[in-house]
């Protein structure tokens, strides 16, 4: 790559129409306007841990971030679907986001002193998310409604995309089992050698959207790319047949431009669906049990044996599903241990902090002591 060549062009001010087929919109005009004169905007479209793929008009370019981006207090890195502002091949400002999906990072804490509910960013400036399951023993509704949370808590829109439906004679079974968990969701069953189920996805997608593939490993993410780019831009393995389980295909975060102009995000499988204490207060997939729970006679109803539960009582005539109230619970036990854990975290750093304020004027003291012997 040209050094000079690409500053040339990443400098080059008559760029409007490149950026527009990107998602480029007056919410990310208004704040280059007030930007440094000699940065320019591209979009993220890969990261590769410190090195990040920039998007501008048809090129794409490989930049660094700035160091006092790294060093910053809020630790806001770039994420694909980013917009950032770029001079000398560093990245040097992050747009404000029309939205974030993101969730807790995996495996909880990563070190002692590191942050107990630090969520880790997927993707950036959404239009919506493709939500696909596959119709084999990926097929998990409780992971359906995990997903739910995530992204109605992050503003984005699901779409619902049950992957391998010719596994299954009755497809149909399936959807009618999705949208009664997913009100108002659209769900599509989609077999990915279907030319014609293909073809709807794709119509989704038009010019200037952009939409996120989140799923677990083995659901048909890459292959459903492959098919909407009419080429295999990403490679893929087949299934385990033992366990039923998909291997990591996907191992980074990238961005595609498709034929029709609308763009889609990959992303390596989640196994780990982990909710930040926000995501999970938001409880967004469950809008008809909140709305019964606030009928019990007791506000503080757990909703498993209270007396004028008038949750119990939907389930005893059938109004929703046992499965659907254990996965509610479930989710509402993972919020009070996270709140706990949290409590205790901020515990521990206040009294690491004190310590290491007592331990700062004992050393000051002792110095003084030295100082008037």
């Amino acid at each position: 790559m040209q050094n000079t060549h690409n500053h040339n062009i990443l400098r080059e001010k008559n760029f409007s129409s490149g950026l527009a087929k990107l998602g480029w919109s007056p919410f990310f005009q208004d704040q280059y306007e007030n930007s440094a004169a000699d940065s320019v905007p591209a979009r993220v479209v890969g990261v590769h841990r410190h090195v990040f793929s920039v998007m501008q008009g048809e090129e794409v370019f490989h930049v660094s971030l700035a160091g006092r981006l790294y060093n910053q207090a809020t630790r806001i890195y770039p994420v694909v679907g980013d917009w950032v502002l770029v001079n000398e091949q560093v990245i040097t400002s992050i747009f404000t986001r029309n939205n974030l999906l993101s969730r807790k990072t995996a495996g909880g804490r990563s070190g002692r002193n590191a942050e107990v509910n630090e969520e880790q960013g997927i993707a950036a400036n959404l239009d919506f998310a493709f939500i696909v399951c596959g119709l084999d023993r990926d097929y998990n509704p409780a992971r359906i409604e995990r997903y739910l949370t995530l992204t109605y808590h992050c503003g984005i829109e699901p779409i619902i995309l049950l992957s391998k439906s010719d596994l299954q004679q009755n497809p149909e079974q399936f959807v009618c089992e999705v949208e009664a968990i997913a009100p108002g969701v659209p769900v599509y069953p989609l077999s990915l050698y279907d030319t014609e189920a293909v073809l709807r996805v794709a119509t989704l997608l038009y010019p200037h959207r952009t939409a996120a593939l989140i799923g677990s490993s083995g659901a048909g993410k890459s292959t459903l790319i492959n098919q909407l780019a009419g080429k295999n831009i990403r490679h893929t393995q087949a299934v385990g047949e033992r366990v039923g389980k998909g291997r990591h295909t996907t191992t980074s975060r990238d961005l595609f431009l498709l034929p029709g102009g609308g763009m889609v995000i990959d992303n390596p499988g989640i196994r780990e669906i982990g909710l930040s204490r926000q995501v999970a207060e938001s409880m967004s997939a469950f809008p008809d049990i909140e709305a019964l729970a606030g009928q019990c006679r007791f506000s503080n109803c757990t909703h498993t044996c209270e007396p004028g539960c008038r949750v119990l009582e939907a389930i005893a005539s059938g109004e929703i599903s046992s499965r659907r109230l254990n996965n509610y619970i479930k989710l509402n036990n993972e919020l009070d241990y996270t709140r706990e854990r949290q409590n205790k975290s901020a515990d521990r750093v206040e009294k690491e902090r004190w310590q290491h304020i007592s331990k700062k004027v004992k050393d000051l003291k002792n110095r003084r002591n030295q100082q008037w012997k």
